[in-house]
């Protein structure tokens, strides 16, 4: 196994925080979710610290490795929230949504029933995504939301590809009644003269 100084994938400068973010993986996590919560998905946002280690230029000597790394954290969360309150709320996961924020094709809504239907297919997905453990949640909003492949969800994650299935496979068990159920509540009841009407 090469240790970290040997890396050559690494910027000139980067072995010291590399090492450093290797020994306080977990502080790290710890102070990003003790300031912004798991909506900045803290696992994240270190491990995207560490592959800008890895990518770009690093200043030379730093006296402080660890404040750096919690200061370089604490700007990538400051930016994702913020890039977060810039888009709409539909935006967060918009492939999955509207896959299944829209009521089955043979029944006709109002489209203020519509809406109401989506916002609260979205909410529920929200909330059964929250409620997902953490490592499962993880790959679920990598792999989902952000669509990124498996691979690189595992190689981020640093799990094997097995793993990133399984805890696909659970989240989507988790998720799917959820959906299902939104489904079934944005359709009108069978017998209601709006949906066995033909236009």
């Amino acid at each position: 196994m090469t240790s970290i100084a040997a890396d050559s994938r690494a910027a000139p400068g980067a072995a010291p925080l590399l090492a450093a973010l290797v020994q306080h993986y977990e502080e790290l996590v710890g102070a990003l979710r003790q300031r912004f919560g798991e909506d900045c998905f803290p696992r994240e946002i270190v491990n995207e610290v560490c592959v800008r280690l890895l990518e770009r230029p690093v200043p030379q000597h730093v006296e402080n490795p660890v404040a750096f790394l919690r200061a370089v954290s604490r700007d990538l969360a400051i930016d994702r929230h913020r890039a977060r309150a810039r888009r709409p709320e539909t935006a967060v996961e918009p492939d999955l949504l509207e896959a299944h924020a829209s009521p089955p094709a043979p029944a006709r809504l109002s489209p203020p029933e519509l809406a109401c239907a989506a916002q609260q297919c979205r909410q529920a997905l929200l909330s059964a995504i929250a409620e997902l453990p953490e490592a499962c949640r993880d790959v679920f909003v990598m792999a989902k939301l952000y669509g990124l492949p498996q691979d690189e969800v595992a190689q981020r994650l640093g799990i094997s590809r097995s793993m990133v299935a399984r805890h696909l496979a659970r989240a989507l068990r988790s998720v799917q009644p959820v959906l299902q159920g939104a489904r079934d509540r944005s359709s009108p009841p069978a017998g209601d003269p709006q949906r066995d009407h033909e236009y």
